[in-house]
């Protein structure tokens, strides 16, 4: 580090070099930088609504879906090269999704595997996915408390970008719950849960970041994704941008508070967390009172 900071401004000049040997500017190599790391980034969530769509329609073509995804990214050539590498060729019988590849994933620890949640604010789980209206899509992302299923936050979005998407959803989660420090953020791999915005909102309020081995096995965030869409939002019929983010917020008030849940006794997530509170509180009075009786 002493050796850099001595030398750092005959490395600048050996920089400056290289840019009139290349032609460029500094400023338009960082352009030109800059943009490369956007298209990687678009690239990386664009896999699992690509896997999603392809699952949900086996003949659809790539081609196809360049039109109804549309990215901001690419055009149509470079997405059907980018398909094709990925194994979403039809005529190519192989993984519709690499575990690896070199386009720079980074994956947390699975925190939530084999954890015994006891109350709110100790783990969240999230995933994104895609609504379709007419030949246009557009995304849904949704944070559920993993203890009570309660819809924390989220978001709906024309685009796939990280600060359409997960930010937005993340902060109204933040917002309204004050979660303490350590909580588990879960989600799969895509590029919206580890690109440097979305990480450092969570540094700063002492998040756990946590993925799943794989990019599909993320079952509580996929479960509020298919309730969502084929529960409430097919039978409201939104017909535009505007009426599909009504019927999203209609859609979670009433499975927050009046959809009754298997796993929560026949609760709806909001009384479950009202009854678990109100549990907590009486446990705490008692232990006070017993506590002033000896």
């Amino acid at each position: 580090m002493i050796w850099f900071w001595r030398n750092r401004r005959q490395l600048s000049m050996k920089l400056n070099d290289l840019y009139d040997i290349a032609g460029i500017s500094k400023q338009g190599f960082h352009q030109h930088l800059d943009k490369q790391l956007f298209i990687m980034e678009e690239q990386q969530q664009l896999l699992p609504v690509i896997a999603q769509i392809r699952a949900d329609h086996p003949r659809l073509s790539v081609r196809r879906m360049y039109t109804m995804i549309e990215p901001q990214s690419m055009g149509r050539d470079k997405f059907e090269r980018f398909c094709y590498e990925q194994g979403f060729k039809l005529a190519v019988k192989r993984s519709f999704y690499r575990t690896t590849n070199s386009l720079g994933v980074t994956r947390f620890e699975n925190l939530i595997a084999g954890l015994k949640l006891t109350g709110v604010n100790q783990a969240w789980a999230s995933d994104i996915t895609y609504y379709r209206m007419g030949e246009r899509f557009y995304y849904l992302t949704f944070v559920i408390d993993l203890y009570s299923r309660f819809i924390t936050g989220y978001s709906i979005s024309r685009g796939l970008l990280t600060e359409q998407t997960t930010i937005p959803a993340l902060n109204m989660a933040l917002s309204q719950r004050q979660p303490p420090p350590g909580l588990i953020f879960h989600s799969d791999g895509g590029g919206q849960y580890y690109c440097k915005a979305f990480l450092a909102i969570t540094k700063g309020r002492y998040i756990q970041n946590s993925m799943c081995e794989s990019p599909y096995e993320n079952a509580h965030a996929e479960r509020i994704n298919g309730t969502m869409k084929n529960d409430y939002l097919v039978h409201y019929h939104p017909q535009d941008y505007n009426q599909l983010i009504a019927m999203t917020d209609k859609a979670v008030k009433m499975y927050n508070f009046y959809r009754p849940h298997s796993a929560l006794n026949n609760l709806s997530p909001a009384a479950f967390e009202l009854l678990t509170k109100n549990t907590v509180i009486n446990k705490e009075k008692r232990s006070k009172k017993e506590i002033l009786q000896q």
